[in-house]
């Protein structure tokens, strides 16, 4: 007699964003046939720190929480990567996300690794206060491993500058001089950059333009939908009409709480504002409620999945009636999922490139903080738009070149140049 297949576990290994992501080098290696002590090397983070937070409470209670930071591979130079406060953070969450920011930051070809934190907390559900304090226990904790030239932190789910300056000012306390180029994602009054707020969106727009081209289909007559309405989302809402034309047209938004759909379209800047004023973009006035799992579904020419992960499926898959998909989450499809989208000629732009502009304008935050000279927007902006037309266009020639997917296609442009750097030094 045969041990009953546990199913839910099976589902549970499937969607372990940190398997997806091994999964996705090992088919990657299929093409890049790397070294199998190389191969080896790639898999695993190199190293990662688990810390136990105690803060005190505004009810005068201690709370303990806790937290990652992983530095996934740091062969191309110091690690970068957000960090994120979820009440739903794992350590597998936390690997995968290093992992495709040690790919990202490859494939737009900057000297950067890969890092990525957490904190297993709900943020909406603590006072400001409390949220100083979590974020000023975390850097004491993790300072040691952090730096300019070790690993660089930045903002990621539920993280804001102003989380990132609480962390700055704990960390020149810790060392006892300024280095505001070890965070990324500041106030521009403590050494931010001009266009950080919208660079993710940003660059998923200048990839779209490119795709846009290549397919042939027009730039200014397009339908899309946003599944995710936080900071890309939004910033991806209004740049699809500033950059690419006022006559592209907006017909689903959706965010935690639900969605909202309109055939005629909507103005993204009223879709902000009730989102400002309620809260959600849940009953907003004209429109029908859609689900998040509906609005992938639609028939428009752009979907950009700009939530978590897992949202694209082998499941729903076939039912994604896109042109193109421009993630703009990290780990928004898995791998059946991904499989199905190519069968069916879907576009996907794959989330660490789409979404890369984020740690670009990042590395140019840590340049401008380094030389204490800083860029105007406009600088800003055209040096993010030549690196992530420059990037998307490698990718595309890896894919006609292998005949392989885009996201396997930016896995081997990113985790080539990852593993020469790593022979290079000696490390295999």
């Amino acid at each position: 007699m045969t041990d009953p297949v546990d199913l839910k576990a099976i589902e549970e290994h499937r969607k372990n964003p940190f398997k997806i992501a091994q999964a996705q080098l090992q088919e990657a290696n299929k093409y890049l046939k790397l070294a199998p002590g190389t191969l080896a090397t790639l898999m695993e983070p190199l190293r990662e720190l688990h810390v136990t937070l105690p803060v005190r409470m505004d009810d005068g209670k201690v709370k303990v929480f806790k937290g990652f930071r992983v530095q996934y591979n740091d062969a191309r130079g110091p690690n970068k990567g957000g960090i994120r406060f979820h009440p739903d953070e794992t350590i597998d969450t936390v690997r995968a996300l290093a992992a495709w920011m040690t790919w990202k930051t490859a494939v737009v070809d900057i000297p950067l690794g890969g890092g990525k934190g957490g904190i297993i907390c709900d943020p909406k559900s603590l006072s400001t206060g409390e949220l100083e304090r979590l974020s000023r226990q975390y850097v004491r904790q993790v300072g040691r491993i952090i730096g300019l030239d070790k690993d660089v932190p930045a903002p990621d789910v539920y993280t804001t500058p102003q989380i990132m300056a609480w962390m700055m000012d704990e960390y020149y306390w810790q060392k006892g001089f300024n280095e505001p180029g070890a965070f990324t994602g500041k106030p521009l009054e403590v050494g931010g950059s001009q266009g950080r707020g919208d660079a993710t969106a940003r660059g998923g727009i200048y990839c779209t333009r490119e795709a846009l081209k290549l397919l042939g289909m027009p730039q200014d007559k397009n339908t899309y939908a946003i599944q995710g309405f936080g900071n890309a989302g939004q910033h991806a809402a209004v740049l699809m009409k500033e950059l690419l034309g006022e006559s592209n047209k907006l017909v689903a938004v959706s965010d935690s709480k639900g969605g909202v759909y309109n055939e005629a379209g909507f103005e993204p800047q009223h879709l902000l504002e009730h989102k400002m004023a309620t809260g959600s973009v849940v009953g907003f006035p004209g429109a029908k409620p859609i689900s998040n799992a509906e609005l992938l579904e639609l028939k428009v020419d752009v979907i950009f999945p700009s939530a978590l992960e897992n949202v694209i499926t082998g499941d729903n898959a076939p039912r994604i009636k896109a042109k193109i998909s421009c993630e703009l989450a990290n780990g928004p499809t898995t791998p059946d999922g991904d499989s199905i989208l190519c069968a069916q000629k879907t576009f996907v732009i794959p989330d660490f490139l789409a979404n890369a502009g984020g740690v670009t304008v990042s590395y140019f935050e840590q340049v401008q903080n380094g030389a204490n000279y800083f860029w105007s927007i406009e600088e800003v902006h055209e040096r993010l738009d030549t690196k992530m037309t420059k990037a998307f266009h490698d990718v595309y020639a890896a894919h006609k070149q292998y005949e392989c997917n885009m996201r396997i296609a930016a896995y081997i442009v990113a985790v080539r140049r990852v593993a020469r750097a790593m022979e290079i030094r000696g490390w295999v």
